[in-house]
């Protein structure tokens, strides 16, 4: 997936509403290149971008008018070039994905699969998703969530701009409607550790294994993930549940 995910220390609001005065620059965990965006995907951005995209705003977002139908929505942070995703939201058509990133490749990507594989059930939110969680998500709205491979931000002085910190993890718990999952994964074994540790220690989640879990059959294995698995290296998934 990506490694270009979302922002840290952006203030959370649990009742949805922005905060009044943002005390100080957030901290971000990512790095916002525009990157080489194709003509084809820069096409996808213009024609398909009006259909499926929505665009940020800070008030809660009615899910029923955006995929227009009541079905479990799913909530994927940092989608990458969303092959995954479409992989995902194909193989389940009853339900909804809403996918979150902010780079404009990657968003062009996920679209132009979206239309080559006829998808009604996703949707893309072009912006931070820290800022999308705290005041577009409603409370006990979301069936779950997927954090695949964030940037391990391997570097110990750059820890601080890891994603699942205590605070993002507790918004997303609130977000969780009881019995919705979330779900991260990542390729890198001392990040692995501290993600098990933060869930654990968030009282309304609860873990589905005695530790890290198997990764479900119906989780794709990613381009990178699978190049990783040819030289020996190992991914950790992580499951849990809302109480």
């Amino acid at each position: 997936m990506s490694r270009s995910v979302q922002r840290e220390g952006s203030p959370l609001s649990d009742d949805g509403n922005p905060p009044a005065d943002p005390p100080h620059r957030p901290i971000r965990s990512f790095v916002l290149r525009q990157g080489r965006l194709s003509p084809a995907q820069a096409r996808a951005l213009e024609s398909l971008l009006p259909r499926f995209g929505i665009d940020y705003a800070p008030r809660a977002l009615e899910f029923a008018t955006a995929f227009g139908r009541n079905a479990p929505v799913i909530v994927e942070i940092g989608f990458g070039m969303g092959e995954t995703t479409a992989a995902v939201a194909q193989a389940h058509a009853d339900r909804d994905f809403l996918g979150i990133e902010v780079h404009a490749p990657g968003v062009g990507a996920l679209l132009r699969e979206v239309a080559a594989r006829a998808l009604t059930n996703v949707r893309v939110v072009r912006h931070d998703a820290v800022e999308v969680v705290a005041h577009m998500i409603p409370r006990d709205a979301l069936a779950g969530v997927h954090v695949w491979f964030p940037d391990p931000w391997p570097k110990k002085r750059h820890h601080k701009r890891r994603l699942l910190q205590p605070a993002f993890v507790h918004a997303l718990a609130t977000r969780l409607a009881p019995g919705g999952y979330l779900h991260a994964a990542t390729d890198w074994e001392e990040y692995a550790q501290e993600i098990l540790a933060t869930f654990s220690a968030e009282p309304l989640l609860a873990n589905t294994a005695g530790g890290f879990a198997p990764r479900p059959d119906w989780r794709p294995q990613t381009k990178f993930e699978a190049r990783g698995a040819k030289l020996g290296h190992g991914s950790w998934d992580i499951v849990f549940r809302r109480r």
